[in-house]
């Protein structure tokens, strides 16, 4: 029964966790760079991660949503495109 409880709380604190950040949309790296390149003046989260290989994680947003890609290797942007480097990218899965 504690099981059954724990497990209903641990889904209503994922639903809390969706419902605060919004809807995050995943897709591949090419089309990122694409919606990117489509605003005037992108803002870019970028977080470099190293635990087995190294890879890099972006967040755009673009019209109201919040676009997100993984890339092994860096993406390049135009030079309008603010970058800001984070520690740490965290997506709800």
């Amino acid at each position: 029964m504690a099981s059954s409880a724990a497990g209903t709380a641990a889904g209503a604190a994922i639903a809390n966790a969706v419902k605060a950040s919004g809807a995050i949309i995943r897709v591949e790296p090419a089309d990122f760079q694409t919606l990117v390149e489509k605003n005037e003046k992108p803002l870019v989260v970028v977080s470099r991660s190293t635990l087995f290989v190294t890879s890099y994680s972006y967040l755009t947003a673009y019209r109201g949503l919040i676009f997100f890609t993984r890339s092994r290797t860096p993406l390049m942007f135009k030079s309008a495109a603010e970058i800001v480097t984070a520690k740490r990218i965290w997506i709800p899965t």
